[in-house]
């Protein structure tokens, strides 16, 4: 699968539990066309270096491996299959 949407999180960020579940349902609505990772900063600290994650939540999309798109904050339902839609092939 090409296109992946990484949600750099955290057990104890009140907003990344705010996203959590439009993740969940973006997750159920694109099965088998997107891949959905959740990354918690605290376990994998070289991960979230490597992406240079300052805040979470951050969801990260990436097609093909190479960064297309990045959202710091809560992002709404919309915005992002708004832009999961202009990678989907």
């Amino acid at each position: 699968m090409s296109l992946e949407v990484v949600d750099f999180s955290a057990t104890w960020c009140g907003p990344c539990r705010m996203q959590k579940p439009i993740i969940e349902e973006l997750k159920t609505k694109y099965e088998g066309r997107v891949n959905f990772r959740v990354v918690d900063i605290d376990e994998s600290q070289d991960l979230a270096r490597q992406f240079n994650i300052h805040a979470v939540p951050t969801l990260v999309i990436l097609d093909d491996g190479k960064e297309v798109s990045r959202f710091v904050g809560v992002s709404s339902k919309e915005k992002l299959e708004t832009e999961i839609g202009k990678y989907l092939k």
